[in-house]
């Protein structure tokens, strides 16, 4: 029923290890360290309307996650091909055509984000948690306005295999934002008053705009060697 694989075939795989861990790793830290401050120091209410903020999140987050998941698929038929003009117009008309959708799907989720106020009262009853949950609304309407851009980026990025780049940012948000996050906490626990709720989901839309301009950037920087490279030819 299980046995290991052969070693020829296990090789194949072998360059994918590291930047696949690395990037599933940096993910998942963030959201590890989120629910680790709000627990631990910024109380029962925070933490309930974290957990009715999460919910809304998870509902919106696959939406975007689509289409990276569709750029990942799509990319590698067109880079892969043999180097020429043509190749590189393709692709840039494809990055285009990516970095639309993603405004689109950006624009939709924040319009789904406006309508949490009116849902709220479905998951929680506290009025104080009602409230928390209202306060983040601005910041959760900043975090998924590039939600689009950012699972583009990413997912062109992957589709291109260029999964070296991935795998180091991804290591660098996975040391650089539960630190952020730690400081939060240290400040919450002093007995600073302006640390909250907000301040948590504030550090993650920052990190957010960071990874967002960076897989774009990126993307358009592979973009612009293609294109550079193609002019040689």
């Amino acid at each position: 029923l299980f046995k290991f694989p052969k070693a020829k075939k296990a090789k194949k795989f072998a360059p994918f290890v590291i930047p696949v861990t690395t990037t599933q790793f940096g993910r998942v830290s963030a959201y590890i360290a989120m629910s680790h401050v709000v627990s631990s120091a910024l109380g029962t209410a925070a933490m309930a309307a974290h957990q009715v903020v999460l919910s809304f999140f998870w509902c919106l987050a696959p939406i975007a996650d689509s289409l990276s998941l569709t750029a990942q698929s799509i990319m590698p038929t067109i880079s892969e091909r043999t180097p020429s003009k043509e190749r590189a117009a393709a692709l840039k008309k494809t990055v285009r055509n990516f970095l639309k959708a993603g405004v689109l799907l950006s624009f939709s989720m924040v319009s789904a984000v406006l309508c949490v106020p009116f849902l709220v009262h479905l998951f929680t009853a506290d009025q104080a948690v009602v409230l928390m949950v209202n306060s983040l609304v601005p910041i959760l309407c900043l975090y998924f306005s590039t939600a689009g851009l950012f699972c583009a980026g990413e997912g062109m990025l992957l589709g291109q295999k260029d999964l070296s780049f991935v795998g180091r940012a991804y290591a660098l948000f996975f040391v650089a934002v539960p630190a952020c996050m730690l400081r939060v906490k240290q400040a919450a626990l002093a007995g600073n008053p302006s640390m909250k709720l907000s301040s948590v989901w504030k550090v993650f839309c920052a990190y957010q705009y960071v990874r967002s301009a960076t897989f774009v950037g990126r993307a358009l920087l592979l973009q612009r060697r293609t294109e550079a490279e193609a002019e040689k030819l």
